[in-house]
């Protein structure tokens, strides 16, 4: 089993007609004349609204979920980024579980649906405790726990739903734009309303608006792609009763017991084991950026107002770059288009080491480097990601949607250290927390907020371009 990719090039400069893992004239190069479209815009769109949910999950709790432990509710740093770390963890064991259960279109569509609804209930709560201090702390991590049960729920099958959708290369990458264009919106809309509604509602009744807020978002994606899956034939009640007793007489149910060794065969496939790594850094290094601009705007240059306007410039390429970032992929390759991406990000994370002594354009400007390196990550890695449940479902096998669970794990992984990391090296730095109210930080714990908020991306993304180096298909020879 090998993963489906945006085409490499042979060391001549030419594709290598006929070799395994080569795209057919014509077919399979994200942007190129000629390519099958079988998947509707409405189907894209739909698709699209479904990624509000991840972008929901990704941007809310990393924007907020921390200072709002430390500086609300008077958790210590360390402390909060274990809090933080624990149900983003529980997630990544139940991802592969969730894809043993959700094998065939019924149980990943069904899982969808109320996967998404339930998320919704539960961002709702994770800020809407009234009791201060440890208490508050307590029903915060219960309400993520929660949100996150319900978000992998939501995620596994979600991610392996271009299988059903697309017909070839092309049309899985324009699933993937889409997709990173509905990240774009969610992180835009809960990045820029979430610490807006905090600053005008006050401590405690702005996290709860927040929280609300990005429930809302949630049920809406929630909503698209329940609908996008209906367009599709395998979405309509005919389709589904034709296909459900043939389901059911070829697929088996995974327990935890056989996950593991599956699992292990997974894991033992060079090319999606090169993504996994890729996809675990990547979000390690954004969920660091995520949950270290409130501290930088807030204790480095004092305006916390200006958080909303960082993250707007950090996902707009999101919703103009992805399908640039496509068809750049398939002019230089898949991995020395993701090597400049990542190039891109990490720089942009370098400049906050500015912060101190330059002008807040500078950062807005630096954010949208981030931002457009972040885009283009984003578009190789989800759409590599369809190829791989694609080739096995056309090898005979069913291991899909627990490919897609594996996969996810490593993104869950990532997004669990990024805050923990983070919030280590704040207490190393002599970060204060303080409930409710502002405590004046040294200049060390100011000086350790933006080393952290630039070089712990800095690694994750050089980590994460290195890995993917070994994503390599098949019968397509290294570069030297």
């Amino acid at each position: 089993m090998t993963t489906s990719a945006v085409p490499e090039r042979t060391t001549a400069g030419e594709r290598r007609p006929g070799a395994p893992g080569a795209a057919a004239p014509g077919r399979g190069v994200p942007g190129r004349a000629g390519s099958a479209r079988a998947v509707s815009g409405p189907v894209v769109a739909g698709y699209g609204a479904g990624a509000l949910l991840s972008g929901t999950f990704t941007t809310l709790p990393g924007l907020l979920l921390l200072p709002y432990l430390t500086d609300t509710l008077g958790v210590g740093a360390a402390l909060a980024g274990a809090a933080v770390l624990v149900p983003k963890l529980w997630a990544a064991v139940i991802n592969p579980l969730v894809g043993g259960y959700a094998r065939g279109a019924r149980a990943r569509r069904r899982l969808i649906r109320y996967g998404g609804a339930a998320m919704a209930v539960a961002c709702a709560l994770m800020f809407a405790s009234v009791v201060p201090g440890t208490g508050g702390a307590y029903c915060a991590e219960a309400g993520f726990l929660l949100t996150a049960t319900a978000f992998a729920c939501f995620q596994v099958p979600y991610a392996a739903l271009p299988a059903d959708l697309a017909t070839g290369p092309a049309d899985r990458f324009r699933l993937a734009a889409g997709r990173v264009a509905g990240l774009g919106v969610a992180a835009l809309a809960v990045g820029a309303a979430g610490p807006a509604l905090v600053s005008s509602g006050g401590p405690s009744s702005g996290y709860r608006w927040a929280g609300c807020f990005g429930a809302a978002v949630i049920a809406l994606g929630t909503l698209g792609v329940a609908l996008a899956m209906r367009r599709t034939p395998a979405g309509r009640p005919a389709a589904r009763a034709r296909r459900a007793p043939s389901s059911a007489a070829v697929r088996t149910p995974l327990t935890a017991a056989s996950v593991r060794p599956t699992v292990k065969e997974i894991l033992a496939n060079r090319p999606f084991r090169a993504l996994l790594g890729a996809a675990a850094a990547q979000s390690l290094a954004t969920g660091v950026l995520l949950a270290g601009v409130p501290y930088a705007t807030r204790q480095v240059l004092g305006d916390p107002a200006l958080t909303s306007a960082l993250v707007v410039v950090f996902v707009l390429p999101d919703l103009l770059a992805a399908r640039l970032w496509a068809r750049f992929g398939a002019r230089v390759g898949t991995r020395r288009a993701y090597a400049l991406a990542g190039a891109l990000f990490a720089a942009g994370c370098l400049g906050f080491l500015a912060a101190p002594v330059v002008a807040p354009g500078f950062l807005l400007a630096a954010m949208l480097l981030a931002g457009a390196g972040h885009a283009g990550q984003l578009v190789f890695l989800y759409g590599l990601l369809p190829g791989c449940v694609a080739e096995e479902a056309a090898a005979g096998g069913d291991r899909g949607e627990l490919l897609s669970g594996v996969f996810a794990t490593g993104e869950a992984v990532g997004l669990a250290l990024a805050p923990f990391g983070y919030g280590l090296v704040l207490a190393a730095s002599g970060y204060v927390s303080a409930a409710g109210h502002t405590v004046h930080q040294s200049g060390t714990a100011r000086f350790g907020i933006l080393l952290g908020l630039a070089l712990l991306p800095l690694l994750a993304t050089v980590a994460g371009t290195l890995s993917l180096r070994g994503h390599r298909p098949a019968g397509v020879p290294a570069r030297p």
